[in-house]
């Protein structure tokens, strides 16, 4: 069995349980942390994950971030993103997910980027993008399968929390 690639995303467009979508039209989002996990971890490891973070994903939950500046990222930096301001809850949600990560054996995909080097954002895509001093809400935290039964064209969203239902 091949390594299995999730991701962690607190999303700022609406989305649903169990949502696909193709890869290369994801909904605007925060990415939290993405990693691996191997064939020696069980395969109810979204369920075991999504229990190890659930408090810190609830207690996170309406969280209003401030966007900043924009900046460049990736090869060259080659992709526009718009940066989130430095919010201690979204630091520590960050963090307590990294943890529980790494407590089932994850591999951390950006190993540079995590912990104190996290630098949250949200990518532009397809010419949606939010503008400097906009606010967000941290109101849907989600744990996504980056190739749902080994596709890697589409994306799944495993467990979803949301402000309004506070569960998955």
């Amino acid at each position: 069995m091949p390594m299995r690639n999730l991701i962690w995303v607190a999303f700022t467009e609406p989305v649903q349980q169990g949502l696909v979508f193709p890869r290369s039209d994801w909904p605007l989002h925060i990415t939290l942390l993405r990693f691996d996990v191997g064939p020696n971890v069980s395969a109810d490891v979204a369920d075991v994950l999504a229990d190890l973070a659930e408090a810190s994903v609830k207690g996170a939950l309406g969280t209003r971030l401030r966007v900043g500046g924009e900046a460049g990222f990736g090869h060259m930096g080659s992709i526009p993103v718009s940066l989130i301001e430095h919010d201690p809850l979204l630091q520590g949600l960050h963090e307590e997910i990294v943890e529980a990560a790494v407590g089932v054996g994850a591999r951390i995909a950006t190993p540079n980027y995590v912990l104190d080097h996290y630098r949250p954002h949200i990518s532009h895509h397809d010419g949606k993008r939010p503008k400097s001093g906009d606010t967000v809400v941290l109101d849907q935290v989600a744990l996504v399968d980056m190739a749902p039964d080994g596709d890697h064209t589409i994306r799944r969203i495993l467990r979803l929390w949301t402000q309004d239902t506070h569960n998955a």
